[in-house]
C-alpha cells in the first residue's frame, strides 16, 4: 500500500476536500493532467491488465480456485489519482486475458480498504464455509482517514471478510479488527499463508521498516510471533507488502523459506521496489540463511526486479500444480500519479513463475514470464547463426508486430565494450538497453522514448542492473506491450521492468556494437495475439 509521510499531505487534502458532500471523494485533476491530450485507448497494454478507468495500484488478495485465477487490487473509482482505497477485482483463466469484476471491498465507517491478502480455506477453520465450497477469507488492512488527520499513530489495524462463492460477493466480518494497532503508524499488509509444516496460519505484516509474524488457527484470533529485518536490507523507505512462503529448490528436495518486503522509497534506481531474503522458518522465527546473509554484507539488498516499474510483488494463494505465481504493480510511486493517461492510471506485469534455485554465491530467485503466454504465440520468427558488428536492423514493423512481442536472444563472443539495442519510431522516439561490460552493468534509457516530459523524476538516470564480472555470452527474453519492456536476462537471474509512452508504436529494433567487435547472435521473435488485441 501507499506509504509514508510522503503521501501524509496529499491525504490531508483529501479528507478536507471531502467534508463537501457534493464533491465527495473526488480529486480534481491538475492543469497539467487536463492539457495531456494523448489517446488513453493507444497507451492501453495488449496483454497486460489494467481497469477499464480511474486508478490502480498494488495487486491484493490474489488466490486461485476451481480454474480461476482471482486479482484484486487498490482501487479508487472516483478518480485517476489515488484516491479512499477499495479492492477492485479481476479474474482469468490463463494469467493473460482478464475480466474486470464488480468492486470486491469498499471503505466504510472503519476507513479505506488498503492492500492485504487471501486465502481458501480448505478446512474451514475460519468457520465461515456453508459446507458446499471451501470459503475464501479476505485479510486486509483498515486505514482510518479520522484518526490519521487528528495526528494519531494507530490509523491502521487488521480486518477480515469472507466469501462462500468462490469471491464473487463479500462479507465484512462483525468483529473487525482482528488485530489491532499497537502504536506503529506504518502497519499494514497483511499476506496470509496456511503453514502445512507447523499447522498454522502465518501473517506477515509490515510494521514501518521491518516485518511482523502472527500465527492464528482460525483466522479471527492472532498471536504475535516474531519480528524480522531491523538489521538486513535496504531501509531508505518504509516497508510495504510481504509475502512469505517455502519452496523448494530446484533439482534438489531442499525447502527454504522467501520473504518478499517491497520498500517505499529506496529502490536501486529510485522510488518503489521490491527486496527479497532467503532463510528458514521455524513457525515462529524468520531466520536468514547464512550465505544470503553473508552477501548482504556487501550489498545493501537483493532485488527481485532492477528495474524502475516493479511493486508491491505478492504471490497468489494457492496455484496448482506447486507454482508460486507472482504479480508486481508496473509503475512507480515517484510518477505514477502523473504519467499521460486520463482515463485510467496503471497496469500490472505480465504474471510469473518464481523458481528458488542454488548458485555460487548462494540461494537465488529466478523470474519468468508464466508459462500460459506462449499459449497466445501465432507466429514466429527465427534467425540463427548470425555475424553481428556495427549497427544492424533486426526486426521490422513488417516482419514483427513489435508492440505485441516476445524476444528471444543470445550474444555470443562479447569483449569489453558495450552492446545496444535500440526500439525506435519513425518520429524518432528511441528506447535504449543493453550490456555494458566495462561497468558490468546491464542498462535501460528511456530518456528519449516519447512523452517524458510529465515528471522530471521519470527520466533522472538511466536505470542500471549490476553485475559481477564482465561477461562473454549474454542471453534474455525481452516482452513488449506497447508501453512496456520486461526484461528478463539469463534466463531470470536478473529482471527490468520499464514503461514508456512512445509518439507512435515501435517499428524497428536494431543492435549497435563496436566496428571492430564481431558477435555470433540467434533470436526468436514472437507475436503475442490475444483477445483483448483482436478486439481493442
Amino acid at each position: 500500500m501507499k506509504s509514508n509521510l510522503y503521501f501524509t499531505a496529499l491525504m490531508i487534502l483529501m479528507l478536507i476536500s471531502c467534508k463537501d458532500d457534493s464533491n465527495k471523494d473526488k480529486i480534481p485533476l491538475t492543469s497539467k493532467q487536463e492539457s495531456i491530450s494523448s489517446d488513453d485507448e493507444r497507451f492501453r497494454p495488449f496483454f497486460h491488465f489494467t481497469p477499464e478507468a480511474n486508478w490502480m495500484n498494488d495487486p491484493n488478495g490474489m488466490f486461485y480456485l476451481d480454474g480461476v485465477w482471482h486479482l484484486f487490487f487498490q482501487y479508487y473509482p472516483e478518480g485517476n489519482q489515488w484516491g479512499p482505497m477499495h479492492w477492485g477485482h479481476a479474474v482469468s483463466t490463463d494469467l493473460v486475458n482478464w475480466q474486470e469484476e464488480p468492486i470486491a471491498l469498499s471503505p466504510d465507517e472503519n476507513g479505506y480498504i488498503f492492500s492485504g491478502s487471501a486465502v481458501v480455506d480448505h478446512d474451514n477453520t475460519s468457520g465461515f464455509g456453508d459446507g458446499a465450497t471451501p470459503p475464501v477469507i479476505a485479510i486486509f488492512t483498515y486505514h482510518n482517514p479520522e484518526k490519521e488527520n487528528t495526528g494519531s499513530t494507530d490509523v491502521e489495524s487488521q480486518a477480515i471478510a469472507y466469501s462462500t462463492d468462490q469471491g464473487r460477493t463479500w462479507i465484512k466480518y462483525d468483529e473487525n479488527p482482528v488485530l489491532e494497532n499497537p502504536g506503529i503508524l506504518n502497519f499494514r499488509d497483511p499476506k496470509v499463508i496456511w503453514d502445512t509444516m507447523h499447522k498454522q496460519w502465518v501473517m506477515a505484516l509490515a510494521a514501518d521498516d521491518r516485518t511482523y509474524f502472527y500465527g492464528s488457527q482460525n483466522l479471527k484470533e492472532w498471536e504475535f510471533l516474531s519480528e524480522f529485518g531491523s538489521d538486513v536490507g535496504a531501509h531508505d523507505g518504509v516497508w510495504e507488502c510481504p509475502d512469505l512462503f517455502p519452496m523448494t529448490v530446484e533439482g534438489t528436495d531442499t525447502t527454504k523459506w522467501v520473504l518478499l518486503q517491497n520498500l517505499n522509497p529506496g529502490g536501486p534506481n529510485g522510488g518503489s521496489a521490491t527486496q527479497y531474503f532467503i532463510g528458514d522458518f521455524n513457525g515462529r522465527e524468520f531466520m536468514l540463511d547464512k550465505a544470503f546473509r553473508d552477501e548482504l554484507n556487501g550489498r545493501e539488498a537483493v532485488w527481485l526486479d532492477q528495474g524502475m516499474d516493479n511493486y508491491a510483488t505478492v504471490t497468489w494463494d494457492n496455484a496448482p500444480e506447486g507454482r508460486r505465481v507472482s504479480l508486481g504493480w508496473m509503475s512507480n510511486w515517484l510518477y505514477a500519479q502523473e504519467v499521460p493517461t486520463k482515463k485510467w492510471r496503471s497496469s500490472m506485469t505480465i504474471a510469473r513463475d518464481l523458481s528458488l534455485v542454488a548458485t555460487d554465491e548462494g540461494y537465488r530467485l529466478k523470474t519468468l514470464p508464466v508459462k500460459e503466454l506462449d499459449e497466445f504465440i501465432t507466429d514466429r520468427i527465427q534467425k540463427q547463426d548470425l555475424e553481428l558488428n556495427g549497427l544492424t536492423t533486426l526486426l521490422t514493423k513488417n516482419e514483427m508486430d513489435l508492440s505485441s512481442s516476445v524476444i528471444d536472444m543470445e550474444l555470443s563472443g562479447l569483449t569489453d565494450a558495450s552492446y545496444v539495442f535500440l526500439l525506435s519510431n519513425e518520429v524518432g522516439d528511441t528506447l535504449r538497453f543493453g550490456l555494458v561490460n566495462t561497468d558490468t552493468s546491464i542498462f535501460i534509457d528511456r530518456s528519449k522514448s516519447g512523452i517524458i516530459d510529465f515528471s522530471g523524476d521519470f527520466t533522472s538516470d538511466i536505470t542500471r542492473a549490476p553485475l559481477a564480472a564482465p561477461i562473454e555470452k549474454l542471453s534474455f527474453k525481452l516482452v513488449l506491450d506497447k508501453t512496456s519492456m520486461e526484461l528478463f536476462y539469463n534466463d531470470g537471474e536478473e529482471a527490468l521492468t520499464q514503461i514508456f509512452f512512445p509518439h507512435s508504436p515501435f517499428t524497428k529494433f536494431e543492435l549497435q556494437i563496436p566496428d571492430s567487435n564481431r558477435v555470433r547472435s540467434s533470436f526468436e521473435a514472437a507475436l503475442i495475439q490475444t483477445d483483448k488485441k483482436k478486439n481493442p
